[in-house]
């Protein structure tokens, strides 16, 4: 797992970066796993553009992730480690002991051949699924769920992982991986180890071109536009008297824009 350099024989290759997919073990998803996934463009259910900036993209199929890890007790082998062009992390194939196969964030240092199992009582291994109170103090861990039974919803892209601070019934305080403390109960389950592919953040695109195989369409600056599109557009030449904001005029840089939630009583700790 690391990340190989092109050699400058054009311009867009001088910096450019690349996985080595050395991890990788098998090129050919499991079709039983696979669903159709179609493309937005962008757009919501009316036709306009919702989500600017997107379109294009090369053609992909959803693997179907289990963030429940739920099949408690039952050991499974990791067949293969795989990519998935729909997320930052690999994924892990694994199958269980009654036959049925399942797809898994894969875990940094998970290989196959190993043997990984789910529920209360698990060993405290990379690759198992524990709840909340059964996980040390200390421990890493990823796919955390914030409510019992509804499947693991955070520290889920490459290279991440909370840690476990302290217990306090019936709530863990867990720290993000942006610095914020939170409380989850202990009966949630979460996956032991730190998530898989953590020179993600390293890939240098180094064209155009790269971006347009990943769906990014062209970002245009609001200064450059008029001022009907942009409420930084406008003005005689390059002008800076503007207050840097968002299309829809949020301003840009400090503002805070979380609202109010019933969950902002389960954070001790905002993020830095």
């Amino acid at each position: 797992m690391g990340i190989k350099k092109r050699k400058p024989v054009t311009p867009t290759q001088r910096y450019q970066t690349y996985s080595d997919f050395s991890e990788i073990t098998k090129r050919t998803p499991e079709k039983s796993l696979l669903t159709p996934l179609p493309r937005t463009g962008g757009r919501g259910n009316t036709g306009r553009i919702t989500s600017r900036h997107r379109g294009g993209r090369h053609k992909r199929k959803y693997r179907i992730i289990d963030f429940k890890r739920d099949k408690f007790g039952i050991l499974a082998k990791v067949i293969s480690i795989e990519y998935d062009p729909n997320r930052s992390a690999r994924i892990a194939l694994l199958q269980y002991e009654d036959g049925e196969k399942r797809y898994i964030l894969a875990p940094f240092g998970l290989q196959t051949g190993d043997e990984v199992t789910s529920g209360p009582g698990s060993p405290v291994k990379i690759g198992n699924t524990l709840p909340l109170r059964e996980i040390p103090v200390g421990m890493e861990f990823h796919n955390l769920e914030l409510q019992s039974g509804r499947g693991g919803v955070l520290i889920r892209s490459a290279g991440t992982s909370a840690q476990m601070l302290t217990k306090e019934e019936p709530y863990a305080h867990i720290k993000l991986s942006s610095g914020e403390v939170r409380l989850v109960s202990l009966d949630c389950l979460a996956t032991l180890g730190k998530v898989s592919n953590p020179d993600h953040n390293r890939i240098v695109l180094g064209k155009a071109g790269r971006s347009r195989w990943l769906g990014r369409r062209p970002k245009v600056r609001g200064t450059t536009m008029n001022p009907v599109d942009h409420p930084m557009g406008g003005g005689e030449g390059k002008s800076k008297g503007h207050i840097p904001r968002s299309p829809t005029g949020i301003p840009a840089k400090g503002f805070r824009t979380r609202r109010k939630k019933l969950s902002d009583k389960y954070i001790v700790k905002r993020r830095k």
